[in-house]
């Protein structure tokens, strides 16, 4: 998991220190679980503080499981996930229906011309071009706009969003208690039978995250470069928005099959918390969401990415302020070292006490700014630990690559002190406990553990994780991972400069 770096009030801090089994214990007893007979598995938690309640559902698929050749297909039906169903979100559901065949239809016309290659000629393109953008405005006019989003507005939901990382698909909002059966009425419809009703629409504002996101920065550009350098098998190397033309030659039928393999209910999870009756929650579930039919899970990314031999570097030419990305590879969430990492995260880049601060920023002002990521870019599978640096005016990246050597040489010669070790371990249980203040931040953490450790428990044994990790502990997986050989380096230069190294 990737580590939380969140400054939690006092009373939180406090509560940090004493969280572990007898706050678990009573933290269990308003807790519900059950699985329906079709696999779909809940967890619900009383909290009647308020007559609200969040609810949070959690896809078991991301970005890793796009098809090569498909990648941002994951992306594209969470998209169509707000799209409604036929009897939600459009005017005449037959002739709705109808009227989006006559868009594939052409779409297929179109792309049979243009695999004629040579053949295919400027006029015939250019006709099938104008028949589907027809075909499409045709479809339009049975759509009434955001209309799924909108009851949902109207009946008191907020929050309401969803999000696509590479291991997973979220969705999430908040209702009052008396529109729980909505709820299950319009979340459960929206699995059952989704609606693909302004696709190509849908596609094009995708295509433009991507142009907003990477293309047109440098950052974004430069995380790309560095992920495709670092790994050269595993899935996590393409980004998860997707390969732009991949995004531009997207359709239904992707999306659909996307939905078909992954958005089975033994491969989702479904949180609620907030001012609820157990009983009624399992009512409610097993009328609405006992109608998603049963189905195999799908199956899982199997490649494993190579052992990497020698130091890797990528370039980026950008005449942005400079930066420089150094990753290392490192293992998943569930192997047994996985809190260590995020106590040298903690260590190292965790604030204004952490070692890279101190020493890149404060002391020897050569970095604007000189942190570390713990996961990246997911962490269901072997992915990388990264470090990031910004070059103070006067100063360059390979000044700081340098000094960065050079900390992370004394870092693993020397023990890391009892007073920091004590700190980093604080300051991380405060940043995970202040999650739990509310009902939101509890279902998708509660959705989330469930999925990736096979027990939400692990949400409060985790913090027992942290607390076993050792000085030892830091020194050895340091020493076992930070090395040249493990090493990718990315980094921007200036365009005159693409040939000269860090600069």
């Amino acid at each position: 998991m990737k580590s939380i770096r969140l400054i939690a009030p006092l009373p939180a801090l406090l509560f940090a220190a004493a969280l572990p089994a007898q706050n678990l214990k009573e933290f269990e007893k308003n807790v519900t679980e059950f699985t329906l007979a079709n696999g779909l598995h809940f967890i619900v938690l009383e909290r009647h503080a308020a007559p609200v309640v969040s609810f949070h559902t959690y896809v078991d698929a991301g970005s890793v499981d796009d098809p090569k050749g498909r990648t941002g297909v994951a992306h594209m039906f969470e998209h169509m996930a707000f799209k409604g169903t036929p009897e939600i979100g459009g005017k005449n559901p037959v002739a709705e229906k109808l009227a989006l065949a006559t868009v594939e239809k052409a779409y297929n016309d179109l792309e049979a011309e243009k695999r004629r290659s040579d053949k295919a000629t400027e006029a015939k393109l250019k006709q099938l071009n104008e028949a589907l953008e027809v075909a499409i405005e045709k479809a339009g006019q049975y759509v009434e706009p955001n209309l799924y989003p909108k009851i949902i507005e109207e009946n008191g939901g907020v929050g309401m969003n969803a999000s696509t990382s590479e291991d997973s698909t979220n969705y999430f909002y908040n209702f009052p208690a008396n529109r729980i059966e909505l709820w299950f009425y319009l979340e459960s419809s929206r699995f059952l039978n989704p609606m693909f009703r302004e696709f190509y629409k849908e596609r094009s504002v995708v295509r433009e995250e991507r142009r907003m996101r990477t293309e047109s920065d440098p950052q974004g550009k430069l995380v790309e470069a560095l992920l495709g350098t670092a790994l050269a098998a595993h899935p996590y190397r393409v980004p998860g928005v997707g390969w732009a033309s991949d995004i531009e030659n997207l359709r239904v039928a992707d999306a659909r099959d996307f939905y078909e393999r992954y958005y089975v209910p033994a491969n989702m999870t479904i949180s609620i918390a907030g001012d609820v009756v157990p009983a009624r929650i399992r009512q409610l579930a097993t009328t609405y969401f006992g109608r998603l039919p049963k189905k195999p899970l799908p199956v899982r990314v199997v490649t494993e990415e190579p052992e990497q031999a020698g130091t890797r570097r990528v370039e980026i030419e950008s005449p942005s302020q400079p930066i420089e990305l150094i990753a290392y590879h490192r293992p998943g969430q569930n192997d047994k070292d996985d809190a260590v990492f995020d106590v040298i995260d903690g260590v190292l880049s965790a604030g204004r006490t952490s070692i890279l601060y101190k020493t890149l920023v404060r002391d020897k002002q050569l970095a604007l700014a000189a942190g570390a990521e713990a996961t990246l870019p997911g962490g269901k599978y072997p992915g990388l630990f990264m470090f990031y640096l910004v070059p103070n005016q006067g100063h360059t990246l390979a000044e700081l690559e340098k000094e960065l050597d050079t900390v992370l040489d004394q870092f693993k010669k020397d023990r890391v002190d009892a007073t920091t070790l004590a700190r980093v371990k604080t300051r991380t249980r405060a940043g995970l406990i202040r999650q739990l203040d509310n009902n939101a931040g509890l279902a998708q953490l509660l959705a989330t553990y469930h999925v990736n450790y096979g027990d939400w428990r692990k949400l409060f044994t985790s913090i027992e994780d942290i607390d076993k990790v050792t000085a030892d502990d830091v020194q050895r997986v340091a020493k076992q991972y930070f090395t040249t050989q493990n090493r990718t380096i990315a980094l921007t230069v200036q365009p005159a400069e693409s040939n000269g190294g860090a600069k």
